[in-house]
């Protein structure tokens, strides 16, 4: 083929067929060491027994595909939803284009952040120069009205204090004084994606609140996401609270910076809570977060220095919606529109119609915390089982939670919460008890392949399919497009084992 032939340009998943690459492949064989190929396929099978199941949940030193990923990763998510966010990482440069990488590949947008670029030298006698002349230059050239500063494991294993760097930093001139700059410790070595985004999200509202609490409440309402991935959720939530009237402030917005238009205008800092906004959250008349394992710091801190009422509602489904617009209209006297009941009854005619496809299923999914939590409340509301429920950064509080709300359905009684264990541990749950359905990221792909189990992909990250996070899964018309990827999910796999004519499909049946 040759070279220069723009018509005959193949994709990546045609071009390691051609020989030459397939002859390559062949050849590396004898310099890996590899086995033989009926050896490989034998040990292929003995790892969907229930002997080898039981080898792998004895693992203790070893993680394989967990379903998380590190705390700056999180934090760097809650800083762009403010207004002329930069996002600021003390550590190497490598971490930040990770964290770059990651989000860009999910939400198909660019994401800005920088890094202090620690390389041995830093690690030996410390990052203060490099956050110095980070801060000065990111300040400089990018023009920010807030830089959010969160850490690695490099500056975290050798010390290095954010506080005192910070403040050294504009002590030398490389920002203003007054210019705000919150910071969040975020080892990676503990906690998750999640606790980094509680740790920054409290970071940011201890600076820019700071001196702004007045006698008098300003009549809004706060809501905090947490770890949100779902921009449509954001954008659902704010139609839901302006149907009903309600007045409230987002914490933090970050819907138009990772779903810009394409307008031929380029912003670094498209939308976001204005910071002058936000620093008046304090004096809100009530704050609701949407998550409470990635809010857990940061509801204690309004709770107990705002002295302000903190609720946790996760409006997901047809109760988890009911719960968050009854809460608006006890906390605001507002009362809840015709329009939103009328599409309570479509949600509800949906499930009623896509019932018996979903009766029964037994169900296996994975994700954080909260997001499982909800996706457990809406299955038991569509008479579905879950059955294997994988959750890597799990705790104590989650399992109770969710355990109480297995318990609180005969649709749960089969249900098993497997805190703390990864995606390696879920194939064997899958090869020895199989399901109908699994739910997670993109990253159970290959348990789909493997285990030949349908999938549907919801949480965070989806690599490997488009615009989903445009969508959704809060409010009524979020649990009909749950509902739908869900149940066409279950209908597409009949389709596929259905598909034989005058053998497997016997009733030619267009109507399900």
């Amino acid at each position: 083929m040759a070279q220069n032939n723009v018509n005959q340009i193949q994709d990546h998943a045609t071009l390691f067929q051609q020989p030459e690459y397939q002859e390559l492949f062949a050849a590396k064989r004898e310099f890996e060491g590899g086995h033989d190929p009926e050896e490989v396929k034998r040990i292929a099978e003995w790892t969907k027994t229930w002997e080898y199941r039981e080898k792998n949940f004895e693992r203790e030193a070893l993680t394989v595909n967990p379903a998380k990923a590190c705390q700056p990763l999180g934090a760097i998510l809650a800083a762009v939803g403010f207004e002329a966010t930069l996002p600021f990482v003390h550590g190497s440069q490598g971490c930040v284009a990770y964290f770059r990488s990651h989000f860009t590949r999910h939400f198909k947008e660019p994401f800005s952040a920088v890094s202090s670029s620690m390389t041995e030298d830093a690690a030996v006698f410390g990052g203060l120069n490099n956050m110095v002349d980070g801060l000065a230059t990111s300040y400089s050239l990018y023009k920010p009205k807030m830089i959010a500063m969160c850490t690695t494991c490099m500056a975290e294993v050798i010390g290095d204090d954010l506080q005192a760097f910070i403040k050294t930093s504009k002590e030398r001139g490389s920002v203003p004084e007054e210019f705000p700059v919150p910071y969040a410790h975020t080892p990676s070595f503990v906690g998750s994606h999640i606790t980094g985004y509680d740790n920054m999200m409290k970071g940011i509202l201890t600076t820019l609140t700071e001196g702004k609490k007045t006698e008098a409440k300003n009549g809004k309402i706060n809501f905090i996401p947490g770890f949100e991935t779902y921009v449509g959720n954001l954008r659902e939530v704010k139609r839901l609270a302006s149907a009903m009237g309600v007045d409230y402030t987002l914490l933090a917005d970050n819907s138009d910076y990772l779903d810009s238009p394409n307008n031929g205008e380029y912003e670094m800092y498209p939308g976001g809570t204005p910071l002058e906004v936000a620093a008046d959250s304090i004096n809100a008349e009530a704050t609701i977060a949407f998550q409470a394992y990635s809010t857990a710091k940061t509801r204690d801190y309004i709770s107990n220095d705002w002295k302000q009422p903190v609720s946790v509602i996760r409006p997901v489904g047809i109760r988890g919606t009911d719960e968050f617009l009854m809460k608006l209209s006890e906390l605001t006297g507002q009362p809840i529109p015709k329009e939103l009941e009328n599409e309570r009854g479509r949600a509800v005619d949906a499930i009623t119609d896509s019932q018996a496809w979903l009766h029964g299923k037994k169900v296996a999914l994975y994700g954080d915390p909260d997001l499982v939590i909800g996706l457990v409340s809406f299955l038991l509301e569509l008479g579905a089982e879950p059955t294997h429920i994988v959750v890597t950064n799990s705790n104590p509080d989650f399992e109770a939670e969710l355990q109480a709300i297995l318990d609180s359905s005969p649709f749960g009684a089969n249900g098993k919460i497997w805190g703390g264990k990864d995606l390696w541990h879920m194939r064997s749950l899958l090869f020895t008890e199989p399901v109908d359905l699994l739910i997670g990221n993109s990253y159970g792909k290959y348990l789909w392949r493997d285990t030949k189990t349908p999938m549907v992909r919801i949480g965070y990250p989806i690599f490997d399919r488009h615009h989903l996070h445009r969508y959704a899964t809060f409010g009524y018309s979020g649990a009909i497009n749950l509902l739908n990827w869900i149940v066409n999910t279950l209908l597409d796999e009949l389709d596929r084992n259905t598909i034989i004519p005058a053998k497997t499909d016997i009733s030619y049946d267009l109507i399900r």
